[in-house]
């Protein structure tokens, strides 16, 4: 960790800041950080029709005065980049720089980019991060230790890598995220209905102990500039299964005893990754590092936000100004522990009951509380590590008083959910 550190992004708000396209998927913290830090015209949406679903009503208005440019479903992506060419043209400015913070549009997204003359990472690039299979070989290639894997088509495979590596094993889709379709197995019986295998490309790894950490980085013109490790109460394979979804950013000296920016720059340089943020997971045995799976882009749930309340500078400040192609100033104004703290949505239904923020933010540590839901919304609950009703952000001395405040926060916090017909996701009317 450097020893000086970061607020920035004053130069990303400014009126000549370079015109950034960002892709839009959903209402994240970190889009709604741009539209109102970028001054107007310097900010351009970069729309998907098929996915039109995920954006609320209420955020499409709250974004309404940025100029959108939505990509049609089922039009080869060489003609809508030809069609957005046209309409860029009309625009007071272009944009010159890109940004996709998502990761199942990360595909899509970054060959649009390409096509359109725009930063982006190239189709082999985009396999490293995607391809958890491609991931690992990648982190091998590089010199770095990574659970023993198969890619596999039936349960016969599964079977076959467990005569070796031996039970429990880990299944899961080589594209998936957020442990969507992910499994940890304990023997035969726990593969799943053998017509899953033929609807994606399939993996299985050996399920690794020790301690699983994350760690977070931002990177420009290829240099790694810091790297903000977060503690795991739970594993995420373990809170999709109901235990305690959090992440707690560690700025104390409490983190783990690895050289964190000389890993992630060597993933960096070895990537060839030039500029963006970067998150990983990895796990720590023995002493030893074991590489998980990286991402680049801003992290999943409200973890980049973490490490701003446990630096005390504007990480998405800094964030913006990668992206943007500036370096930002990294100067910390705190040193202590922060974390996320998802809020339990037990099932799908109409909300009958929930607690308020205010009560919340009532509790010792708490200082932010957002709830997505309320009464009266439907909701629709699903087996995803991002599976919940809103979140808090508690800080604290270290990580043990971090997450006891955390589970006085669900020891506080309820929520009714009455069986409904037709639910659809948490947060589509309050995003």
């Amino acid at each position: 960790m450097s020893a000086t550190s970061a607020t920035g992004a004053m130069g990303a708000m400014s009126a000549d800041a370079p015109v950034l396209l960002m892709a839009d998927d959903r209402a994240c913290t970190f889009t709604r950080y741009a539209v109102r830090a970028l001054t107007p015209g310097r900010l351009v949406l970069l729309r998907f029709a098929e996915v039109r679903r995920d954006l609320s009503d209420d955020y499409l208005r709250e974004t309404a005065h940025l100029p959108a440019f939505w990509v049609r479903a089922g039009v080869p992506l060489e003609e809508e980049v030809r069609r957005y060419e046209t309409w860029a043209a009309a625009l007071p400015a272009r944009p010159e720089r890109f940004c996709n913070p998502s990761e199942p549009r990360q595909a899509v997204a970054q060959r649009f980019a390409a096509l359109a003359g725009l930063p982006h990472l190239t189709e082999q690039q985009v396999a490293w991060v995607r391809d958890k299979a491609a991931m690992k070989d990648k982190f091998r290639e590089l010199g770095l230790r990574t659970a023993r894997y198969a890619r596999v088509a039936d349960a016969a495979g599964v079977e076959r890598f467990a005569a070796v590596c031996g039970w429990p094993l880990v299944l899961k889709p080589v594209d998936s995220f957020a442990c969507v379709d992910t499994f940890r197995l304990t023997g035969p019986s726990s593969c799943p209905d053998p017509a899953v295998f033929g609807s994606r490309e399939w993996m299985v790894e050996e399920y690794l102990g020790g301690t699983e950490w994350e760690v977070c980085a931002l990177i420009h013109a290829g240099e790694v500039l810091d790297a903000w490790p977060s503690a795991m109460p739970c594993r995420p394979l373990d809170i999709v299964d109901g235990a305690m979804n959090a992440n707690i950013s560690v700025a104390t000296g409490e983190g783990p005893p690895v050289d964190l920016r000389g890993m992630l720059q060597r993933i960096a340089t070895g990537m060839g990754l030039d500029h963006g943020y970067v998150h990983m997971e990895f796990f720590l045995i023995d002493g030893e590092v074991y590489a998980g799976e990286i991402g680049v882009r801003p992290a999943g749930c409200e973890i980049t936000a973490n490490h701003g309340h446990a630096y005390g500078f504007d990480v998405f400040g800094a964030a913006l100004d990668v992206y943007l192609g500036r370096r930002p100033l990294l100067r910390y104004g705190e040193r202590r522990c922060a974390g996320d703290l998802l809020l339990p949505l037990p099932g799908s239904g109409v909300v009958r009951a929930i607690t308020p923020g205010e009560e919340l933010l009532r509790i010792p540590g708490v200082v932010d509380a957002v709830l997505k839901v309320d009464v009266g919304d439907v909701v629709a609950a699903r087996r995803a590590s991002h599976n919940a009703s809103g979140y808090v952000h508690v800080t604290g001395t270290s990580i043990g008083e971090v997450e006891n405040r955390m589970r006085e926060v669900l020891g506080t916090f309820t929520i009714d959910v009455a069986p409904a017909v037709q639910p659809r996701e948490a947060g589509a009317t309050h995003p």
